[in-house]
């Protein structure tokens, strides 16, 4: 039974080649604590976590997509080195209603007190609709990369996918600065409320032994549950412990 992959730090500063190198093998932040994981635990049952990317000059927006652009073709879009003011306050404390489970605390869970240096390179896309802010996205960049850190958005929105159209723009985004990669965060081998993360595509997923992979043909399974996720570790362990012992002369 290998090794499951669990691993957490801090680091006040990296540089734009550092955040590249810590992306690629799997690792994300909130603010200062680096993380990175195979396995997580969500309503009683066990999923399988991918990171995934995707290359910004390769991506083409679906239909759908270009229908949330037209949508929401009335959105000024800002985009400026991160901070947080009262209006970010503001938004996250209205966005944090939609969720009944954990529900965030405070958007310094996700961010630096200085989230445009601290620990690196971080931008802010802003969508005001006429003089009203009702979407933040905080993007972090690196030498070759850019990873996408936290968003919220006001649900009286929702409608207009706000969600969705952050990370579209984020992508062009990218595309403009030149970079190779974009990182939307975690998503989960089986089906999942991060399915949405998978619909831009091509994407590739990190198989936590080294290599990015083509995103799977195959349909999402659905998740284990826990009791029967610890069994079949159990059952795993007893083989090998079989298998080293099979072969003692006693």
């Amino acid at each position: 039974m290998g090794t499951m992959i669990y691993d957490h730090g801090y680091l006040d500063m990296a540089t734009p080649a550092q955040m590249d190198a810590l992306w690629a093998e799997g690792w994300r932040h909130f603010g200062r604590m680096f993380f990175r994981y195979e396995t997580s635990l969500h309503e009683n049952n066990f999923y399988t976590v991918w990171p995934i990317r995707l290359c910004p000059k390769d991506f083409k927006p679906s239909r759908s997509h270009k229908r949330t652009l037209k949508k929401n073709s009335d959105i000024k879009v800002n985009i400026m080195p991160a901070f947080i003011d009262e209006a970010a306050l503001t938004l996250f404390d209205i966005h944090k209603q939609r969720f009944s489970n954990n529900v965030p605390q405070s958007i310094y869970d996700f961010l630096s007190p200085a989230p445009a240096f601290m620990p690196c390179s971080c931008m802010r896309l802003e969508l005001y609709l006429v003089n009203k802010l009702i979407g933040l996205s905080f993007l972090d960049i690196g030498e070759r990369a850019t990873s996408s850190v936290y968003q919220c958005f006001d649900p009286e929105y929702e409608d207009r996918a706000l969600g969705i159209l952050m990370i579209l723009l984020s992508i062009d985004y990218s595309h403009q600065q030149g970079k190779d990669w974009y990182y939307p965060g975690y998503v989960y081998k089986e089906a999942s409320f991060y399915d949405y993360k998978k619909q831009f595509r091509p994407w590739f997923y990190y198989d936590w032994q080294g290599h990015w992979l083509d995103e799977p043909n195959e349909t999402a399974s659905q998740p284990i549950q826990a009791y029967d996720y610890l069994v079949s570790l159990l059952d795993q362990a007893d083989l090998q412990e079989h298998d080293k012992t099979s072969g003692e002369i006693h």
